[in-house]
């Protein structure tokens, strides 16, 4: 979903799908809450637009082998439903050097461990991949894809992180759980997790990543970190566990302030849940609201803008173009019960995707003041490609622009009033702020 794009499911079943598939708007981050912890497209992100680990040195990364082009072509005719895939040069004819490397290998190369089949069409849409600069653009295996599935379950194995995938397509640790394996084996946000029991992680795809890094609950399984200012990479033994994620949680704090926080947009009742979290505190005539979206890496479309509306007026939530041109603009009505009341925004380098898409509109429109770090910067906008055998191919179609046509994509949000959340657990600098601002109104 999600830097916050739209996602577009389509599969080979066309209509009938079509109408079945939901937009998503969510980052290419897993939740490995409970696996890693999780899995969960709950996207992770850096720490801000600086805490990328840029200058930790990963190990090199061996270019995949190139993709055969039968594996993208029929693809495209399937889901696009243009016919120009049809008029496409044929593999046999427009990759005659791929083919005849292949065959040298097949006869030179002394291993046993060349791909064939699906493992060798899966390693050259990688190739592919692995060559563009947009690193939202992914292919998912089925496997991974079923894991994406059971992640929507709110209930994943694994150690209890989030993360993202670096420019060196790194998986990156963005924020432990309190309490997880992750936290009890002494990982940090920043941290790079480089290899699972001596397999190497990087260079695939996020979920790829992901899905090697979750396991059952209770199986030990040994990480190869880097850490910026270590020498060398540290290897830690951690136990997974199950980790339940919740969607909203709410709650009055001192002063007569009220506090609801959402995890992700990833449910079709998301709205719905928060609506009804909300209307229970405003039952209770709170001062303000402080609506919490640190960490929260997108989800679908459509909850986006039903969770904007619940605190604005009639009107723009958000514009989506093409590169042609092509404008959709997506709007608030006039019915949200919370327009009123006063309200603060918590934002962080996690907050990306569809949270990206509502503190820019609850911005733009200055309906409240977003306190906190600058958002992750996910403004594109991706196509989920269900393949036959079950995999997907993510492909990046479109950008997404605030109310005031803001393009937030590699930038991220600004807050109005800048907090930096800091190390200890046990201190929010960021919510004391927002509970300040709205006890004196600065």
């Amino acid at each position: 979903m999600t830097p916050s794009g739209r996602m577009r499911i389509r599969s080979k079943e066309s209509d009938q799908a079509m109408k079945t598939n939901r937009i998503l708007i969510s980052i290419l981050a897993l939740v490995l809450v409970a696996a890693v912890a999780t899995s969960g497209y709950m996207a992770g992100f850096a720490n801000g637009q600086t805490t990328q680990a840029a200058s930790v040195v990963v190990p090199e990364i061996k270019a995949p082998v190139l993709m055969p082009a039968a594996t993208a072509t029929p693809e495209k005719s399937a889901t696009s439903g243009d016919n120009d895939a049809q008029s496409a040069t044929s593999p046999d004819k427009s990759l005659e050097t791929f083919w005849e490397a292949y065959e040298i290998l097949q006869r030179e190369y002394y291993g046993d461990d060349l791909a064939t089949g699906k493992d060798l069409e899966y390693n050259a849409i990688r190739g592919l991949i692995f060559g563009l600069e947009d690193q939202f653009t992914s292919f998912v295996s089925p496997e991974a894809a079923r894991l994406i599935d059971e992640d929507a379950t709110g209930s994943f194995s694994g150690i209890g992180a989030y993360v993202q995938l670096n420019q060196q397509r790194a998986l990156q640790i963005t924020r432990v759980f309190q309490g997880s394996p992750a936290e009890q084996a002494g990982l940090k946000a920043g941290d790079l997790i480089i290899e699972v029991d001596g397999e190497s992680l990087v260079g695939g795809d996020l979920s790829e990543q992901v899905a090697k890094v979750r396991g059952p609950e209770g199986s030990i399984a040994t990480f190869t970190v880097v850490r910026e200012g270590e020498d060398k990479p540290l290897k830690v033994d951690i136990t997974r566990a199950t980790i339940e994620i919740k969607l909203v949680e709410s709650k009055m704090l001192a002063n007569n302030v009220a506090y609801v926080a959402l995890s992700k947009f990833d449910s079709s009742t998301t709205a719905r849940q928060l609506q009804a979290a909300i209307q229970d505190l405003l039952e209770q005539r709170p001062v303000g609201l402080i609506f919490d979206l640190r960490d929260n890496p997108g989800g679908f479309l459509d909850q986006s803008v039903d969770v904007a509306d619940l605190f604005l007026n009639a009107g723009v939530v958000l514009y989506e173009r093409t590169k042609d041109g092509t404008e959709q603009v997506f709007r608030s009505d006039d019915d949200g019960l919370a327009q009123d009341i006063p309200l603060v925004v918590l934002i962080n380098g996690g907050s990306a995707s569809a949270a990206e898409i509502v503190a820019g509109a609850i911005q733009d429109r200055g309906r409240g003041e977003l306190i906190g770090e600058t958002t992750f910067g996910k403004g594109s906008v991706q196509q989920i490609n269900r393949l036959g055998d079950g995999s997907q191919l993510r492909v990046t179609i479109a950008r997404w622009f605030t109310p005031d046509n803001r393009g937030i994509h590699g930038e991220g949000i600004e807050p109005d009033l800048t907090v930096e959340r800091g190390d200890d657990p046990q201190v929010d600098p960021q919510l004391d702020r927002a509970v300040e601002y709205l006890l004196t109104g600065k």
